[in-house]
């Protein structure tokens, strides 16, 4: 192949002297409808119109793209924020629902979805606040009917109550009135609003609020914990009970040692990584004091302090 060495002609260089260019380099001849850009900046038109290549003298690479990345937020550990008594989850979707229409626009909801999770946020708190007190007061009356039933003195035939489901809310503006919608409105409720947490337009102030934010985790103060150890007979074998004491995400297992009173001392039994454990030592002929004690690690490093001595008289 002809060594490619030649300048590149001007564009106002005479044809003929651009021909002559043409043969010290093997350039990629442009036919018809083959598929070239009449824009192309590599592009030559004439007889033969011709297109540089990468490599060839002259040729104008593709300009660089510029790539707009978002900008992540560390996330902060935070505990749910849906409530967990019934009374503060009616609170919550008193504020969901009456914030949410005045961000649709912003966070890309339609006004079809703000509609339908107003309309979600309405029944949910129709069936906590509404329906659900009516069908306890009428269990109870159930509960009386069945006692004068059973008891009564009246010479009356006896009535029995008849469950009438409270009325639905009408629209208070600019709240639409309470409608029946389709099962699943709480799934439907945190799944936009995680769609809402990953809007481009999403702000913390936005999350606070319309209180989608849970509170932040506390960090415990891992020095201070120590593992509390109930021992007890189980069959033939000794069962020693202990939990994480709410704290499974902080800790990586809890080491438990024992003292058989056989000279040894204290030494390692086992390192838990779930609560409770089953001593497999067999029980001995002659009766004996087992003790056992425990401690927390975290990353194969002990944390807090040992838990009080559990003591425990075995035999076979």
């Amino acid at each position: 192949m002809t060594q490619k060495t030649a300048a590149k002609p001007r564009c106002d260089t005479p044809f003929s002297q651009k021909t002559a260019f043409l043969t010290l380099l093997p350039m990629k001849i442009i036919r018809f409808d083959s598929g070239f850009k009449l824009d192309d900046k590599n592009s030559y038109w004439g007889n033969p119109s011709y297109q540089l290549e990468p490599g060839d003298p002259g040729y104008v690479g593709p300009l660089p793209v510029s790539v707009k990345t978002k900008t992540k937020r560390k996330p902060m550990k935070t505990n749910p924020f849906w409530p967990r008594q019934q009374g503060t989850q009616i609170t919550w979707l008193q504020n969901f629902l009456s914030k949410l229409p005045g961000y649709g626009t912003t966070l890309g909801l339609t006004p079809a979805q703000v509609a339908s999770l107003v309309a979600d946020c309405l029944w949910l708190i129709y069936i906590l606040q509404a329906w659900l007190p009516e069908t306890r007061s009428w269990g109870k009356a159930c509960t009386d009917a069945l006692d004068e039933a059973e008891n009564g003195a009246d010479s009356v035939p006896q009535t029995l109550p008849v469950f009438t489901p409270p009325p639905l809310p009408g629209a208070i503006a600019p709240v639409p009135a309470t409608v029946p919608v389709p099962p699943g409105a709480l799934r439907r409720i945190l799944a936009a609003a995680q769609q809402i947490k990953d809007s481009d337009n999403y702000t913390d102030p936005i999350g606070s609020d319309l209180q989608i934010i849970g509170s932040e985790q506390v960090k415990p103060n891992l020095a201070t914990l120590a593992p509390v150890l109930i021992v007890k007979l189980v069959s033939d074998r000794v069962f020693i009970d202990w939990s994480w004491g709410g704290l499974s995400r902080d800790l990586d297992g809890c080491e438990i040692q024992v003292d058989r009173n056989d000279g040894k001392g204290f030494v390692l039994l086992t390192v838990g990584t779930a609560s409770g454990y089953s001593d497999p030592a067999p029980l001995p002929v002659t009766p004996a004091k087992w003790n056992y004690r425990a401690i927390y690690c975290v990353a194969n490093e002990h944390v807090g302090g040992w838990s009080a001595t559990a003591s425990i008289t075995v035999a076979a």
